[in-house]
């Protein structure tokens, strides 16, 4: 049995994180200093030795472009790569392509705040943070747990509110806590599974 090794990467810089856009599902691309991200966490993960079997993303360009770059400097870019809406960002609705300074004079900033950092109050349209978690974490469980638990080392590329779906579970956060977990671009977060599926060690690879 080889090592039960899983990798969350969120996305590098994109161009709307660059202009303090809310993003959600629309599809931007990156920015040069997220293509530099993502280089960069390739070559970290290149670094610790770890030959991938598969990985997966989300079904937006940000994320599937930050794997491109990541598996290109680890000369690993002939795995399977699974994409699937799951991993999607959270849907902001009715937030999704405004400036946030702009919805705080619309909606107020307590308001807007409650949308950002609550757990389970959605903006108009678009999804809370409970929502997210309930459409990523199943997804989890049946696809990417189950090749992780076989001993296959497995890569996640995708976004922030997706990714705390997963790190909800590993990291065994509340509601509370979990709105609180920062993620920080292009980094990638190793860990290292038991048998259990809970996790013996968890390694940041920041810079």
């Amino acid at each position: 049995m080889s090592e039960r090794l899983l990798v969350l990467v969120r996305h590098g810089q994109s161009e709307w994180n660059l202009k303090n856009l809310f993003t959600g599902w629309r599809d931007v691309g990156l920015t040069e200093t997220g293509i530099a991200e993502a280089k960069a966490a390739g070559r970290r993960l290149l670094a610790e030795k770890i030959k991938f079997d598969v990985a997966f993303t989300s079904g937006l360009i940000r994320a599937q472009k930050t794997l491109d770059l990541m598996l290109d400097e680890m000369g690993q870019k002939d795995i399977p790569i699974l994409k699937d809406i799951a991993l999607n960002e959270r849907d902001y609705g009715d937030l999704n392509g405004l400036n946030k300074d702009e919805a705080r004079k619309k909606w107020g900033e307590e308001q807007v705040l409650i949308w950002r950092r609550s757990y389970d109050v959605p903006p108009p349209g678009g999804e809370s943070l409970k929502d997210t978690i309930a459409r990523a974490l199943p997804y989890y469980v049946q696809e990417i747990l189950p090749r992780v638990l076989r001993g296959e080392c497995v890569l996640v590329a995708a976004h922030g509110n997706s990714l705390r779906a997963l790190i909800m579970v590993l990291e065994k956060h509340t509601p509370e806590s979990i709105i609180k977990r920062e993620l920080a671009t292009g980094v990638p977060i190793l860990y290292r599974l038991q048998a259990d599926s809970t996790v013996a060690e968890r390694l940041d690879l920041a810079a």
